[in-house]
Protein backbone atom coordinates (compact mmCIF):
# COMPACT_ATOMS: atom_id res chain seq x y z
CA UNK A 1 0.00 0.00 0.00
CA UNK A 2 3.01 2.29 0.89
CA UNK A 3 4.49 1.75 -1.85
CA UNK A 4 1.47 2.68 -4.54
CA UNK A 5 1.36 6.01 -2.30
CA UNK A 6 5.40 6.74 -3.08
CA UNK A 7 4.96 5.99 -6.30
CA UNK A 8 1.80 8.25 -7.05
CA UNK A 9 3.35 10.67 -4.91
CA UNK A 10 6.10 10.81 -6.86
CA UNK A 11 4.30 11.43 -10.16
CA UNK A 12 2.99 14.55 -9.18
CA UNK A 13 4.81 17.85 -9.99
CA UNK A 14 5.88 20.15 -7.29
CA UNK A 15 5.04 17.97 -4.33
CA UNK A 16 8.63 18.14 -3.17
CA UNK A 17 7.34 21.83 -1.24
CA UNK A 18 4.66 20.30 1.18
CA UNK A 19 7.35 18.64 3.21
CA UNK A 20 8.77 21.70 3.43
CA UNK A 21 5.65 24.05 4.05
CA UNK A 22 4.82 21.44 6.74
CA UNK A 23 8.31 22.04 8.49
CA UNK A 24 7.78 25.74 8.57
CA UNK A 25 4.20 25.83 10.32
CA UNK A 26 5.41 23.33 12.62
CA UNK A 27 8.18 25.36 13.72
CA UNK A 28 7.06 28.37 13.68
CA UNK A 29 3.91 27.22 16.26
CA UNK A 30 6.44 25.68 18.38
CA UNK A 31 8.63 29.14 18.41
CA UNK A 32 5.44 31.14 18.78
CA UNK A 33 3.86 28.72 21.55
CA UNK A 34 7.82 29.22 23.68
CA UNK A 35 7.40 33.37 22.51
CA UNK A 36 3.55 32.85 24.67
CA UNK A 37 5.53 30.65 27.85
CA UNK A 38 8.36 33.04 27.89
CA UNK A 39 6.03 36.22 28.06
CA UNK A 40 3.40 34.64 30.59
CA UNK A 41 3.19 36.54 33.90
CA UNK A 42 4.79 34.88 36.62
CA UNK A 43 2.36 35.60 39.13
CA UNK A 44 -0.46 33.79 36.72
CA UNK A 45 2.17 30.66 36.69
CA UNK A 46 2.34 30.69 40.26
CA UNK A 47 -1.33 30.62 40.76
CA UNK A 48 -2.23 27.79 38.72
CA UNK A 49 0.78 25.98 40.02
CA UNK A 50 -0.37 26.00 43.23
CA UNK A 51 -4.41 25.81 42.67
CA UNK A 52 -4.13 22.18 42.66
CA UNK A 53 -3.19 21.74 46.26
CA UNK A 54 -4.72 24.42 47.88
CA UNK A 55 -7.39 22.03 48.73
CA UNK A 56 -10.52 24.43 48.69
CA UNK A 57 -13.68 24.01 46.94
CA UNK A 58 -14.44 25.61 43.93
CA UNK A 59 -16.95 28.63 45.04
CA UNK A 60 -20.76 28.08 42.68
CA UNK A 61 -21.41 31.78 41.52
CA UNK A 62 -24.56 30.74 39.94
CA UNK A 63 -26.12 29.66 43.38
CA UNK A 64 -28.78 31.78 44.70
CA UNK A 65 -29.57 31.66 48.36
Amino acid sequence: MLKYIKSYAASISGIDIYPIISLMIFFLFFVGVLYYVKKMDKGFVSDMNHLPLDGGEIANTNAQP
